[in-house]
């Protein structure tokens, strides 16, 4: 079950957390995986770990605020395979502030990277599934449904994704494109690491154990349980699947009240 042998998908921001345990799951199940990314170092070292498992993949530098670099890339990738089976918009970036410390410039960034990116690659991708039919899989949250403390400009981009997500389902029906999108919780990757050690120094672990609390479940997401779910969904198994927001949150929606 929940093989892609003989697929293409392209996974944006695949170099790291997230990104990069999708595209090696999917290289498993025998999808080409095309990652796109703006840190060349890290989608290489996927390219190179899928390598050696045995896989297919390929690096394309790209960053999804420039148009006419997501057209390139998609093009070159139609060159290499001749077709495109699945697209995972997963780059983004994050932001804390509230309505009155966001600037108009936090806001723009945001608006650009998370929303006008993951357009430009649908813009841009869906085309070329019209023919043969095809899913696109966005990276949403679960800041897109609840209220979160300062992510005033996160929570904004993230509920537009989740919307973004219902039009193209919608959109697309007569041409066997499906469109889901997976709103996890906290996930375990190195950007909150990082996050932490920037934002909380000398208390990374204190603080990593409060956020890992506030999920009911007890813990932090693995990005192998979000690329598990993500692997279902592009699969042909979830073939009647559309317009849905999956949540990955241990509870967090559901339990906290």
């Amino acid at each position: 079950m929940f093989k892609l042998t003989n697929k293409t998908a392209i996974v944006t921001g695949g170099g790291s957390g997230i990104g990069a345990a999708i595209s090696l799951v999917f290289a498993r199940q025998g999808a080409k995986v095309f990652i796109f990314d703006v840190d060349p170092e890290g989608g290489n070292q996927t390219v190179a770990q899928i390598q050696q498992e045995g896989g297919s993949a390929y690096f394309n530098a790209v960053d999804v605020t420039r148009l006419d670099q997501v057209k390139q890339a998609i093009q070159a990738v139609m060159n290499t395979t001749g077709r495109l089976d699945i697209l995972v918009n997963n780059a983004a970036i994050a932001h804390i502030g509230n309505a009155e410390t966001t600037t108009p410039e936090d806001m723009a960034n945001l608006l650009q990277v998370n929303v006008q990116g993951v357009y430009h690659l649908i813009h841009a991708a869906v085309p070329h599934m019209k023919e043969k039919g095809g899913v696109v899989l966005n990276m949403a949250s679960i800041a897109a449904s609840v209220g979160i403390d300062d992510r005033f400009a996160y929570s904004t981009t993230k509920g537009a994704i989740k919307t973004m997500t219902l039009s193209v389902a919608k959109d697309y029906l007569p041409y066997h494109i499906r469109c889901n999108c997976i709103s996890p919780a906290r996930v375990h990757t190195p950007f909150v690491d990082g996050f932490l050690k920037k934002n909380y120094p000398g208390r990374e672990e204190e603080m990593f154990d409060k956020l890992s609390k506030t999920q009911p479940i007890g813990r932090m997401a693995k990005p192998e349980e979000v690329a598990a779910m993500a692997l279902y969904l592009c699969s042909d198994e979830a073939s009647f699947l559309t317009g849905c927001d999956y949540l990955i949150d241990g509870g967090f929606i559901a339990l906290n009240g």
